[in-house]
């Protein structure tokens, strides 16, 4: 995706705003956790037990974050 322009007139840039809903990957005790905010009342919280696995799904779920903000920003313009 790229940068695209709001009817305010304001650029976003839709990879940093992806980024911003999700954690780093931390290891808490066993597992390998990051949580994603879907909405400001949806916070979902991942573990994996292998940190290749945990940054692999963040990733995944940061480009299907992505593709939600377009659809979003495309509804209201």
């Amino acid at each position: 995706m790229s940068i695209i322009e709001t009817n305010f007139g304001t650029k976003v840039d839709l990879d940093r705003m992806a980024l911003g809903t999700a954690t780093n990957v931390v290891m808490r005790g066993a597992f390998y956790v990051f949580s994603l905010r879907i909405d400001s009342d949806d916070i979902r919280e991942y573990s994996f037990t292998n940190r290749d696995r945990a940054v692999a799904m963040r990733k995944v779920l940061l480009s299907h974050m992505e593709s939600k903000l377009y659809e979003q920003m495309k509804k209201r313009a």
